[in-house]
């Protein structure tokens, strides 16, 4: 079978319940920030590779992506064996204790003021990762206001976003780089 079908030629693709949905719908923005998400955590992980001193971080990342393919697939209500695709709930317990692990390697006021983003060449891929994971979660608010999505998915993009914002400081950190402070003055 060929990639290229010619079916979405006129605007319009199958969901996986075979259902044609315009490429400019509420799903489908989400869907699309959501494959971005995974391509610039891709772009990240590569960079996280290069270092060498972050491996943990790149394994759990990895695991990340596939967690981005649940949520696409429950969202666009994929089934395997028959089953509806959902997102397991211990991912979002997972990212937070993730979280708070990095909170406590940074310290406690590290937080206390708005950073510019950037510092390191990871720190400022991260930045940006974070930045689309934001979008995402964005885009799916506004689906949630047309369509039911577990609140499970959006608090555990919110999280992710946590995770990568407490990421990049502690990149930062370990780099000694100078965090740079927004300042409205």
């Amino acid at each position: 079978m060929s990639i290229t079908t010619k079916t979405g030629d006129k605007g319009k693709t199958n969901l996986a319940n075979g259902e044609r949905l315009s490429k400019s719908s509420l799903l489908f923005n989400a869907i699309g920030d959501l494959d971005e998400l995974n391509s610039w955590l891709g772009v990240l992980i590569s960079t996280l590779d290069e270092s060498k001193n972050y491996s943990a971080h790149t394994a759990f990342l990895r695991d990340i992506q596939q967690m981005i393919y649940v949520i696409s697939a429950e969202l666009v209500k994929a089934k395997t064996k028959g089953k509806k695709v959902t997102l397991d709930d211990k991912k979002l317990v997972l990212i937070e204790k993730w979280c708070s692990d990095l909170e406590s390697l940074l310290g406690k006021d590290f937080h206390q003021n708005f950073l510019h983003p950037g510092g390191c060449k990871i720190a400022a891929w991260i930045d940006v990762t974070r930045s689309v994971c934001r979008r995402a979660e964005r885009s799916m608010v506004k689906l949630s206001e047309k369509e039911t999505i577990r609140p499970i998915i959006m608090s555990t993009c919110n999280r992710l976003s946590d995770y990568l914002y407490l990421l990049r400081c502690l990149i930062n950190q370990q780099e000694l780089v100078e965090e740079k402070q927004l300042s409205l003055e």
